[in-house]
């Protein structure tokens, strides 16, 4: 999620301090996204230092600024609305690093990581679920779609879980029919990681 164009596409609207951002930020997304303050100013500086958004006027008397786009910043969010966000973008997934490496590793039970980890997120899909109803509830269209973003993600790892454990069974029974022959090599080849049940 980025930080960065969040907080153009709300200073888009308005002019705002860094906590009005901060609170606009969480408020719009559920709070799914926390926030601290300290990342609000840092991202703000690097928006400055790019022309991307500038301070109005003098500090008030708390101290505060009021940061307003400029029209490259206007450019930058209106590009944003226009462009598509690239599924490559994504950053690394743990759980997906985990398996892999898992799988490589001798003495590690997959199939009890796959076990561990379905039931996790099926917890967490419930939770989710009552969620979405509370917000349902709550007439709040952001925090809906929000939320039915991370049900989606939630469904659709218990399904790549699932379709793991079969190909894991399936790895297991070609490896009983088929044993690899004893290795005549120097370097051992590691033995392949748990994958019975």
């Amino acid at each position: 999620m980025s930080v960065r164009l969040g907080l153009l596409a709300l200073l888009a609207q308005q002019p705002m301090y860094g906590a009005q951002l901060r609170a606009e930020f969480e408020r719009r997304t559920g709070g799914t996204w926390p926030l601290n303050v300290g990342q609000i100013y840092t991202t703000l500086a690097r928006l400055q230092r790019d022309g991307l958004v500038e301070g109005e006027g003098e500090p008030d008397d708390d101290g505060r600024i009021a940061y307003r786009l400029t029209e490259l910043g206007n450019g930058e969010v209106a590009l944003w609305w226009s462009t598509p966000v690239r599924r490559d973008g994504d950053p690394r997934d743990e759980l997906t690093i985990k398996l892999a490496l898992a799988v490589t590793m001798p003495g590690v039970d997959v199939v009890q990581i796959v076990q561990t980890q379905r039931t996790t997120t099926l917890q967490d899909l419930q939770r989710l679920t009552r969620l979405k109803r509370q917000a349902t509830d709550c007439d709040d269209l952001a925090w809906e779609l929000v939320l039915e973003r991370h049900v989606f993600a939630a469904e659709s790892q218990v399904r790549w879980l699932d379709h793991v454990e079969a190909r894991l069974s399936r790895e297991a029974r070609r490896v009983r029919a088929h044993p690899a022959p004893a290795s005549t090599d120097p370097v051992a080849t590691p033995a392949p990681a748990q994958v019975s049940r």
